[in-house]
């Protein structure tokens, strides 16, 4: 097996450079934000992260490829490193906390190219996820200082924790009506939204997510923080990985029963 810890070393200074920018100008008041093509907001914060970090895979990481959100994809090869430089972007432009820059390397194989080492650095919430392939999840604020995560063992429904992002996507899908039977299952529900769903996953505070549209870039290093920490990472159609423009989440023990939910059509 490939050892990524390098690869996972850098993949943190990178997120150490990101937070940085972003956090002088967390709450600024002379933000500059525009409207994308999508209708999807991109602040100058957004911009200026992944220029950073473009700027530092260039340097170093010359032969990897570069896909991000706000500049496409640059470079070929077997190896591409994909950065959502804010996840959360509407809210760091209202001056809430929860937000995160998503770095993932993934790598070409059978199957397309996978994630093998994710970062999440939510700086505006002291918080820090990461993972490599085949050598655990962590959470911390640094390499030598962290613990390792685990996903929770909760084997019903009805004592699950369910986490989602908003229900006009689920309505937009078709599959409103079972996702409210899944909420009406589980435990309990929360709209914790993007990133940190995933990563309370990971860690066993919660036991299911779920979103119904996203890009590459929004669930890479999820994933692989996931899957490593025990858990299942696929799309709505059960597809292992984030290839499939939407995702669900779990510990695994529960998953077959959340796509069950969330793929009725009434």
């Amino acid at each position: 097996m490939a050892d990524y810890l390098d690869d996972l070393r850098f993949a943190h200074v990178l997120a150490d450079a990101a937070d940085a920018s972003t956090m002088s100008r967390f709450k600024a008041l002379d933000l500059k934000v525009e409207t994308k093509p999508d209708m999807t907001p991109v602040s100058e914060a957004d911009k200026a992260a992944e220029e950073l970090i473009r700027g530092h895979l260039q340097r170093s990481r010359p032969r990897d490829a570069i896909l991000g959100e706000e500049y496409g994809v640059e470079g070929t090869g077997p190896r591409r490193w994909v950065v959502d430089p804010i996840d959360g972007t509407k809210n760091y432009v209202r001056g809430v906390p929860v937000w995160a820059t998503l770095i993932s390397l993934m790598e070409a194989g059978e199957g397309g190219y996978q994630p093998v080492v994710g970062v999440v650095s939510a700086p505006a919430l002291g918080r820090r996820w990461w993972a490599a392939k085949g050598h655990g999840a962590f959470t911390g604020r640094s390499l030598s200082s962290s613990s390792r995560l685990h996903v929770s063992r909760v084997s019903k429904l009805s004592d699950a924790s369910f986490a989602y992002s908003s229900l006009s996507g689920w309505e937009d899908r078709g599959s409103l009506n079972g996702f409210l039977d899944l909420t009406r299952e589980v435990w309990r529900t929360r709209a914790y939204g993007d990133f940190w769903p995933y990563m309370l996953v990971a860690e066993g505070a919660i036991d299911l997510c779920a979103e119904p549209e996203l890009s590459l870039w929004d669930m890479a290093a999820n994933a692989i923080i996931v899957t490593e920490a025990g858990g299942t990472f696929t799309g709505l159609d059960g597809r292992p990985g984030p290839h499939s423009g939407n995702a669900a989440a779990s510990n695994g023990l529960l998953h077959d029963e959340l796509l069950a939910y969330l793929n009725q059509r009434y």
